[in-house]
């Protein structure tokens, strides 16, 4: 193809384009009009519609606030049925439904909750009055209930109900309660017997288990409702009389120094030995058990539940340790010692249960009360422990012992020191608290120290006697019972075997001063050192060769030693010896000592009561001699003549053996001539 032809092709191809447009043009322009007739007719209308649009909103809210006005009055009117019933089973009184009582409560701080947010409402306000004032008549009932729910169950326990509780070691007998007797007298079989058993006690039920959950319930709302307070005043009021007038039952009384002080000590002594048993009872069953009750109506109600415990006991708590502050402060006396290491005893006893008890802040005056008197006890104790050390050394009772016995201090004071070692562990840690030195080695210092004052003391009285014979057996039977008790008791390994020698050797000693001084005049009598004349020997002739024989002077011998041995029989067989073994060997000592020399002076100088032309008879005489024991002879005449002999040689042997075995057995004048 030509470029002409090309061309021709390319404009016609070009024209046809043209034409193309301009009818898409054409078009447009077409579309634009009509679109531009839509926009303006659909204004039209959309401005026709508006009216009814709007209509049909405001129908369509209108419905939507229906709806929510009628659920709305739906919420009001389940409300106010709520209310109704509540209102009708609050009417009725908790006594029928307690439990429907309490949920009607609960309603009705709901409703007050919904009115309270939707005070909007019209009727809001009324109902808000009139609910607010039927819970207020309903908590007025509700703590009436309480109150008489309390009171029915808060009867004061009978005694014994108490007792059934306790160990049966800890029961009282029949026939005693409290301590009996005193220092030199007093049992603690008690004592031992609350160490020996392990104390198992029954727990005390105060309020039946199944009324404390009512109670519980009845204190969480009435704290609710706002009344702590007055829930706190109607629980004390109704607890603490009870409870004291428990202890009242049992036997507790308010007692303070001026009253202890007038008593007599037996009575003031039963009343420390019940107040020890009340205190367990106390401790033990009666407030452990409020501390129970207490912990189960007021739990979740920390805000007053230490208190209504605290308010509950104290006033029991009180009269309990105002007895024992009177005891601590009372004067001081030797045989307080027992009892206030017995109270002390007991406070540190219950000293961990107290401060458990008794651990929250508001019992602290209680607790710090209860532990003051544990350290005014063992301040008293300690002081009078040193106090009996004083009075033993200066002990000036005039009590006379005319037979020489143990005299009543000696007894008084060992039987003091065994009942101390009944409380070993007790002494030793009152020392630990007034000491930092070893308990066991002050225990024995100071047991050593009161053996040395009753010895001092002993020996003062001693002077008192105006025989040294008879101060000499004083000494010797006061010693032996202080070393006789000792080897029996607990002492003996605080004081040592060395001890117990020392002093075995001292009572020995005592013996052997009695047989000197009491003997060694009458034994004088026995021998032949002056019997010689001025011109012979004594004894040294025979019947034809006796000239130089004192006669004279040997039945003076025998007339002097009459005399004194019934002297000596006549005094010291009112003398006493308590001890059998001691009072045997005393006179054994004695007879190995005179019958001997006795016999012999008869056998060496009998015969010189009978004349030449008696000879006959002498030899007569001796031949009637009687052998005794094995080794010598006694002589009697069997004859009388002129010269009568019995009014010299009055006793064979067998007679001063005989009236030896009457001596220390401490009979009067008038047994003896029986």
């Amino acid at each position: 193809m030509g470029v002409p032809q090309a061309m021709e092709t390319l404009s016609e191809r070009a024209a046809s384009i043209r034409e193309s447009l301009q009818k898409s043009q054409t078009i447009t322009d077409s579309m634009v009009a009509i679109l531009g007739s839509f926009d303006h007719r659909l204004s039209a209308l959309e401005t026709a519609m508006r009216p009814t649009q709007i209509r049909t909103h405001s129908m369509r809210r209108a419905h939507e606030n229906i709806d929510k006005t009628i659920k709305a009055a739906e919420v009001i009117l389940a409300q106010f049925e709520l209310s109704r019933k509540a209102e009708a089973k609050i009417l009725r009184g908790p006594h029928e439904d307690l439990e429907s009582y309490l949920e009607a409560i609960a309603q009705m701080r709901s409703i007050v909750r919904f009115f309270s947010s939707n005070k909007n409402f019209k009727s809001s306000s009324g109902v808000l009055n009139h609910t607010s004032n039927l819970l207020l008549k309903a908590m007025s009932k509700l703590e009436d209930e309480f109150g008489q729910l309390l009171t029915n169950y808060s009867k004061p326990v009978e005694p014994d109900r108490l007792f059934d509780c306790l160990p049966n070691s800890l029961r009282p007998s029949a026939t005693s309660t409290g301590h009996k007797g005193d220092a030199s007298g007093k049992s603690h079989s008690d004592h031992q017997n609350k160490r020996l058993e392990a104390a198992v006690y029954t727990p005390l039920t105060l309020i039946p288990p199944r009324v404390l959950p009512l109670l519980h319930d009845l204190a969480q709302q009435i704290v609710l409702a706002g009344s702590p307070q007055q829930l706190l005043r109607t629980y004390r009021d109704t607890r603490a009389p009870a409870l004291e007038l428990t202890l009242k039952k049992l036997g507790v009384e308010r007692l303070g120094k001026d009253d202890v002080q007038k008593m007599q000590w037996e009575v003031l002594e039963a009343k420390i030995g019940n107040w020890i048993h009340y205190m367990r009872i106390a401790v033990k069953l009666l407030f452990s058990g409020e501390r129970k009750i207490c912990d189960q109506i007021f739990e979740g109600v920390d805000s007053i539940r230490d208190q209504c415990f605290a308010e509950v006991t104290a006033n029991s708590v009180a009269i309990l340790l105002s007895f024992g502050e009177a005891i601590a402060k009372s004067k001081r006396s030797p045989e307080k010692l027992f009892v206030l290491l017995d109270m002390y005893e007991i406070m540190r006893e219950l000293q961990s249960e107290i401060e458990t008890l008794f651990g929250s802040k508001a019992c602290f005056e209680m607790r710090e009360s209860a532990l003051n008197l544990t350290r005014r006890l063992a301040q008293t104790a300690q002081e009078t422990f040193g106090d009996f050390e004083e009075a033993v050394e200066k002990d000036a009772t005039k009590t006379a012992v005319l037979d020489g016995t143990v005299h009543p201090l000696t007894s008084y004071v060992i039987n003091y020191v065994k009942f101390l070692f009944d409380y070993q562990s007790t002494l030793k840690q009152l020392f630990q608290e007034f000491d930092d030195g070893d308990p066991e080695d002050q225990l024995a210092s100071v047991t050593t120290r009161i053996m040395m004052a009753l010895q001092n003391n002993l020996d003062g009285k001693s002077k008192q006697y105006k025989d040294p014979a008879l101060t000499q057996l004083f000494l010797m039977n006061n010693i032996h019972y202080i070393v006789r008790s000792v080897r029996r008791s607990e002492a003996k390994d605080l004081l040592g075997d060395d001890w117990v020698q020392i002093h075995r050797r001292i009572v020995q000693q005592h013996a052997n001063q009695y047989k000197r001084v009491s003997w060694a005049k009458i034994l004088q009598c026995l021998t032949v050192q002056g019997l010689n004349s001025s011109g012979g020997m004594a004894g040294g002739g025979d019947s034809s060769g006796n000239s130089g024989l004192s006669r004279a002077m040997v039945k003076d011998r025998f007339k002097t030693f009459n005399i004194q041995f019934e002297e000596l029989h006549q005094r010291q067989s009112q003398w006493t010896v308590p001890d059998s073994e001691l009072r045997e060997s005393l006179r054994l000592a004695v007879a190995e000592v005179l019958l001997p020399a006795y016999r012999s002076f008869v056998k060496r100088f009998g015969h010189v009561f009978f004349s030449t032309y008696d000879s006959f008879f002498w030899i007569s005489f001796l031949f009637t001699c009687i052998y005794i024991n094995g080794f010598d002879f006694y002589c009697r005449p069997m004859i009388e003549n002129g010269k009568n002999p019995q009014k010299y040689i009055r006793y064979a042997p067998e007679d001063l053996e005989r009236m030896l075995s009457e001596f220390f057995e401490g009979k009067t004048w008038n047994e003896q001539k029986r």
